[in-house]
């Protein structure tokens, strides 16, 4: 799928399923030819009634599909987001006619959610951009990826349907780099490493994440940048993105993130009370290809005050 016309507000195709991809569930053979869709997406459009086989309506997402059978998907146009705009300052670092790259405060939710109906980033948006791609759906207008609510730094908007396609399939096909700071509890060890623990919802507490065998995978890599008294200052690269991916993977090595109320249990540690940090984890590095140019786009953000302040602690203890 290329070119501008293919990216209009609704989209109906049709594929008939050739030899190699018989016995893919449908939602699976979706995701694959359709460029900018989630599976979650795809599930929803089915569940919805949107997804048809040889003219039939198909409502299971488990279907095994068989060879010369048709496959159509009509996607409704995006609803009017009912998101209010809020007048919020943003720290945008660049702007272009199809999208902004905006280095994201600690404390910032990115999307609205039960108990964060305004105050965050899409409602900024919503009164800053009037043309955000509607791709991203009522709640998530605009949005390629996201940021956890305490973890500050560099998140990507799209401002049009065809930069949301294009930069949705680069962060699919890998080919987005996400660098991150972090302060750990522990003197981790090796220095070096390279973390691979598929992730889902944790059996018994469904408001977390943990590594569970049978969940998605999940790549994170990791160097030690410097070692202080009892913490550990490293840089993080992640090869996947799910869900608290970085704190998951670290708590679960025994290094959990400083001031991760969710995953450490020791919190702040031994840090005083008037460093005010909530966790330690900082965004601070992004690369990607312009959608249209095609150019490498790199950009950096420093750490936050309270980040920096902490660190100027432990360098004295």
């Amino acid at each position: 799928m290329t070119g501008d016309n293919e990216f209009n507000a609704s989209l109906s195709k049709e594929l008939t399923v050739e030899a190699g991809d018989e016995s893919l569930r449908i939602d699976a053979y979706l995701t694959q030819n359709l460029e900018g869709f989630s599976r979650n997406r795809i599930q929803a459009l089915i569940e919805d009634g949107r997804v048809k086989v040889n003219e039939a309506l198909c409502e299971d997402k488990n279907y095994r599909l068989k060879v010369g059978e048709r496959v159509s998907i009509t996607v409704p146009p995006p609803k009017e987001a009912s998101i209010k705009a809020e007048d919020i300052k943003l720290d945008i670092i660049y702007e272009d006619n199809d999208l902004l790259v905006i280095n994201k405060p600690r404390g910032m939710v990115v999307h609205p959610a039960p108990g964060h109906s305004g105050g965050t980033m899409v409602n900024a948006l919503l009164a800053y951009c009037s043309d955000l791609s509607g791709i991203g759906g009522v709640m998530r207008p605009g949005i390629v990826h996201r940021l956890d609510k305490d973890t500050s730094g560099l998140l990507i908007a799209a401002k049009n349907d065809f930069a949301h396609c294009f930069l949705s399939g680069q962060l699919k096909t890998r080919k987005i780099s996400r660098e991150y700071l972090a302060l750990v509890h522990g003197v981790v060890s090796p220095g070096i490493g390279r973390i691979e623990a598929p992730v889902a919802r944790h059996p018994g507490d469904r408001k977390k994440m943990a590594v569970v065998k049978g969940g998605r995978e999940a790549v994170t890599r990791y160097r030690v940048i410097k070692y202080y008294n009892r913490y550990s200052l490293l840089k993080l690269n992640l090869e996947t993105g799910r869900t608290h991916q970085i704190r998951v993977h670290l708590s679960h090595l025994g290094y959990p993130v400083v001031g991760d109320l969710i995953y450490a249990k020791a919190g702040k540690g031994d840090l005083p009370a008037y460093l005010d940090l909530s966790h330690a984890l900082h965004a601070f590095r992004l690369s990607f290809n312009h959608p249209r140019s095609g150019e490498q786009l790199n950009f950096s953000a420093p750490l936050p005050e309270e980040f920096r302040a902490v660190l100027v602690w432990l360098k004295d203890r």
